[in-house]
């Protein structure tokens, strides 16, 4: 129980010293107060007695800090006006001293004008904006004199020996100076082996400086920046066309028309057809695709005007060139212009891929399809007159006789058609196939056998003009042996094929026994003789009846010799074989005849007069037939 006092005493001490502890904090704590209200007091009024000196100080500041600003923007405004200042300079000198130098302060002028544009807010901008507005005109003005200038400076036609020489060795001809007609140029037509080698290299020659055509192209594009696309299109356009066309009639090219054509004389046409297709090569391979590689690199960049340019550049001369193809196609059909039509179309059709790459985009689509659309009008034209050829034929009606009954000259003509018209084949197929894709092959086969048809018709017709029927047989011979062996030796005898050959070869037999039998037959007569003794005797033939063999005999055979001798068979195989075929057959009659009968005579008065020839001179005669000479010639 006394622990529990003992407890609460001790408690309540500690009670009272913790009591006084806090009267002491509190006692501070006031006393803080006091001192920190105090600050407080001082400090706010160190404020207001600074609050002046702060304002002022930030205004300085502030007004400092406007200053550089606009030091700053003042700096970058003087900055543009002195570049204006010195591009100003560069512009009034003009671009003739330093181009480079030029365009680069015509960029800068460009620069500065965007600049003042976005600073309008600027009191001195407006001005400054159109007094740039007024040097860009005057520099831009400047650029297109300069850009017409240099473009008309380096713009000059080409002379024809200038293309010449860059034109592959094979092409050219070896004559030398300045022509623009066939005998400049090398017209033969290439040989089938020679289209299989490589294809020809072209050197191109330079129209345009290369220096040159960096300024051009630079010149072009400050134009194009500056809005004045459609005076660079014009003035570029007007440069450059007469220039190509001048080039081309230079070298020989001539606008014709149907009418022009129609009027020649054919060594006159053959000669300028030769010449147009060289000048088509030339014009493209040469002329045409430097033309385009120049508006390329000069246009680059700008698609639309590049190909727009240079299709009005061109225009007028490939029209040109196309006209006379053109007249040709649409002139008169004959047979003497298929092989020169043919190789226009050649040409054409060699051509039509460059063609195509040169007059790439739409703004060339015209010329495009011109090109395209006369090579077809050629090939059509080609086939038209190749097809009216059978009927020609069939209807000469050329009355040129041929008195020794030789070849005649429609026979060679024909033949030499055909087979030239053979080199031109793999072309005649590409035609047929173009119209008429089924068999062109045998296209070209059936026609040409239709060909020989007609000749053989209008030779029948014309055989009839002889009024002796072993002539009428013997000008068959000739021609169509003729024909035989001529087919045999051409690629004609491929296509024609080895049964036809086969079948002509005995229609030539044919017409040779016919004549062997009109001519022949009666004179074989007199040599023989009926006696009632047998082959060999004499027996109940009289005299007078030998008399008159003998003289039969020798008149017929002086009578065919005098004819025939006079007659022609050229080909000297026919002709040996003929002369043998009758020699085989009327000499072993004649001396048969001699020894039987001729006792009878040789013991009469004048034998001679009966017995005219002996065996021996039989044969000479016989020897002289078909070699176009008389009698009296050989009495020479």
């Amino acid at each position: 129980m006394t622990t529990i006092p003992q407890t609460m005493e001790a408690l309540r001490q500690r009670a009272t010293l913790v009591k006084e502890s806090l009267h002491k904090s509190q006692i501070i704590t006031d006393n803080m107060v006091s001192i920190l209200g105090s600050f407080d007091h001082r400090l706010s009024a160190l404020e207001t007695a600074m609050r002046p000196t702060q304002i002022k100080t930030h205004s300085i500041r502030s007004a400092h800090d406007n200053i550089d600003k606009t030091l700053k923007a003042a700096e970058v405004f003087l900055v543009q006006f002195e570049q204006t200042r010195k591009a100003e300079a560069k512009i009034l000198r003009g671009p003739q001293e330093d181009l480079e130098s030029y365009l680069e302060a015509v960029d800068q002028l460009r620069n500065n004008l965007k600049f003042f544009n976005s600073k309008k807010s600027f009191k001195g901008s407006d001005g400054i904006i159109n007094h740039t507005n007024g040097l860009l005109a005057k520099a831009i003005a400047k650029l297109e004199d300069e850009f017409r200038l240099l473009l008309t400076n380096y713009s000059k036609p080409v002379e024809p020996d200038r293309l010449f020489d860059c034109i592959p060795h094979r092409r050219r001809s070896s004559t030398s100076g300045r022509q623009s007609d066939a005998s400049k140029l090398d017209l033969d037509k290439q040989s089938e082996s020679e289209k299989q080698t490589e294809p020809a290299v072209y050197t191109l020659p330079t129209l345009i400086p290369p220096r040159v055509i960096p300024l051009l192209h630079d010149l072009a594009q400050q134009m194009v920046e500056a809005g004045h696309q459609q005076q660079l299109f014009r003035l570029y356009r007007d440069t450059r066309a007469p220039v190509l066309e001048q080039s081309l009639r230079k070298l020989g090219v001539e606008r014709l028309s149907k009418d022009d054509v129609q009027k020649m004389q054919w060594e006159v046409l053959e000669s300028k057809i030769g010449n147009w297709t060289h000048f088509m090569r030339i014009a493209v391979k040469l002329l045409l695709t430097v033309e385009k590689q120049i508006c390329d690199q000069i246009f680059d960049g700008f698609e639309n005007m590049r190909t727009q340019c240079f299709s009005e550049v061109t225009a007028s001369s490939f029209v040109m060139l196309l006209s006379f193809g053109e007249a040709v196609a649409k002139s008169k059909r004959s047979s003497e212009k298929l092989f020169v039509t043919l190789d226009m179309y050649e040409t054409m059709r060699e051509l039509q891929p460059e063609l195509e790459t040169i007059f790439e985009g739409k703004a060339c689509t015209e010329l495009r399809e011109a090109s395209l659309s006369l090579t077809k009008r050629l090939g059509q034209t080609a086939m038209e007159t190749f097809c009216d050829f059978e009927e020609l034929i069939e209807n000469d009606a050329t009355k040129t006789a041929v008195l020794d009954g030789t070849v005649h000259p429609l026979t060679s003509y024909v033949i030499n058609y055909v087979k030239f018209l053979f080199d031109y084949q793999s072309t005649l197929k590409q035609i047929f196939r173009e119209f008429d894709p089924n068999d062109p092959e045998g296209q070209l086969a059936n026609l040409t056998t239709r060909i020989m048809q007609a000749l053989q018709n209008n030779l029948d017709g014309k055989s009839k003009q002889y009024k002796d029927p072993a002539l009428t047989q013997l000008f068959l011979m000739n021609n169509i042996h003729y024909i035989v062996r001529s087919v045999r030796r051409s690629d004609a005898k491929d296509m024609l094929g080895e049964d036809w050959v086969q079948i002509h070869r005995r229609v030539v037999q044919q017409h040779a026994n016919q004549y062997k039998r009109i001519s022949w037959a009666k004179i074989a007569q007199c040599l023989t003789v009926q006696s009632s003794g047998g082959a060999d005797s004499t027996a109940g033939v009289s005299r007078n009846m030998i008399k008159d063999r003998f003289k039969s005999f020798n008149s017929q055979i002086e009578e065919l010799y005098w004819r025939q001798s006079q007659w022609t068979v050229p080909d000297s195989e026919l002709r040996e074989s003929l002369k043998l075929a009758i020699i085989e057959v009327l000499l072993p009659a004649y001396r048969s005849f001699l020894k039987r009968f001729g006792p009878m005579l040789e013991n009469g008065k004048n034998p001679q007069k009966y017995i005219r020839y002996t065996p021996e001179q039989i044969e000479e005669m016989l020897n002289g037939f078909f070699e176009s000479k008389s009698w009296n010639d050989q009495k020479r």
